[in-house]
């Protein structure tokens, strides 16, 4: 039930539809041609609406909605309040990533030329492109096809776009390779100058920053994110990273495939990620580091040290988590042995 002032409904879809979208298997649906015309959550869903359970702390809300239909787990169905239609699935919140999309998609793009953007010559602008007012492209950029550039975003001399891009308004490209599918939030700062200096007492001297940035397909990042360019090597964001806002990522930092990367975390250059590293809330990680692959930084760690693949860490300095726990838990108990 989002707000038609923002967001475009492409529904209504059948139960078969959606079951087939989701991937879902249909239990209790006397008719699975009936239609469902919204997605809403499961205290507000009424009979024309698909809601889903995902986390059992909402069992007593899912025993309870009016939803006409639901994604559920298996484990859960005898839960269901009497004529709710289930559609079966193991992973209830990615089939409902699936289905709130066909409800939601992104909005169409409008192909053209805003009358005042201004397009180098010398740049390349693919089919299906809408370029929205005061984007600045400079020379030689190339833009693939269908891509969508919001306004006053500006694309440096020589970056290249893939196909089926999103790039936010106000956000700025330089010196960098975008490969398709990548969604740009506003205000992302890409491609400027790596923090890097020859310090003395005769003063800092800026160090050329002469690399740059390579953003791999289906990469998303947040609003107002900054990913400087590379010193010599390139800064490399991997194939299905997931970025949230105001993260900082310096130079020559490499991200394996579909790490995931929360707001307020700082990486510190020539640090290297492997695939599918999480580092939650406002951690922090220095320099020239290796962290493994399927490695889970716990919010506001301080990372000091390599980290090997699959392990969990916590704390500044970060240590593995059950370590944390146990030192978290032994200062809060001579806290209150000594208050005593």
């Amino acid at each position: 039930m989002a707000d038609p002032r923002f967001f475009t409904n492409a529904g209504p879809f059948t139960l078969a539809d959606l079951a087939a979208r989701a991937g879902a298997e249909l239990k209790n649906a006397a008719d699975p041609a009936r239609s469902m015309a919204d997605v809403a959550p499961l205290e507000v869903a009424g009979p024309e609406h698909l809601s889903f359970l995902d986390n059992k702390k909402y069992v007593d809300a899912f025993s309870a909605s009016q939803a006409g239909a639901c994604l559920v787990r298996p484990e859960f169905a005898d839960r269901a309040p009497a004529g709710m239609v289930l559609l079966l699935t193991d992973d209830p919140y990615r089939a409902y990533a699936k289905v709130a999309s066909s409800f939601y998609p992104l909005p169409p793009l409008i192909p053209g030329v805003a009358p005042t953007a201004t397009v180098h010559p010398s740049a390349k602008l693919g089919a299906g492109c809408q370029i929205d007012p005061g984007v600045v492209i400079g020379a030689g950029a190339e833009i693939g096809e269908r891509v969508h550039v919001g306004a006053n975003a500006v694309i440096g001399h020589g970056v290249k776009i893939g196909n089926d891009c999103r790039i936010g308004p106000l956000s700025s490209i330089g010196y960098a390779l975008i490969g398709e599918r990548v969604y740009i939030h506003p205000g992302v700062r890409i491609g400027q100058d790596g923090f890097g200096f020859a310090m003395g007492p005769q003063g800092h001297l800026t160090v050329p920053q002469l690399g740059r940035v390579v953003v791999q397909d289906d990469v998303e990042i947040g609003a107002n994110t900054t990913i400087d360019r590379g010193a010599g090597p390139d800064t490399v964001i991997g194939i299905g990273c997931k970025i949230d806002k105001l993260v900082q990522i310096g130079h020559n930092v490499q991200l394996g495939r579909g790490c995931v990367i929360v707001s307020q975390v700082g990486i510190s250059g020539s640090t290297k990620l492997g695939d599918f590293v999480v580092a939650a809330g406002q951690a922090g990680l220095t320099g020239h580091l290796q962290i493994g692959s399927g490695v889970k930084i716990g919010a506001q760690a301080g990372v000091m040290r390599d980290i090997p693949a699959g392990e969990t860490v916590g704390g500044s300095p970060a240590v593995p988590i059950t370590q944390w726990l146990r030192q978290s838990a032994e200062l809060a108990r001579l806290v209150r042995k000594k208050g005593r």
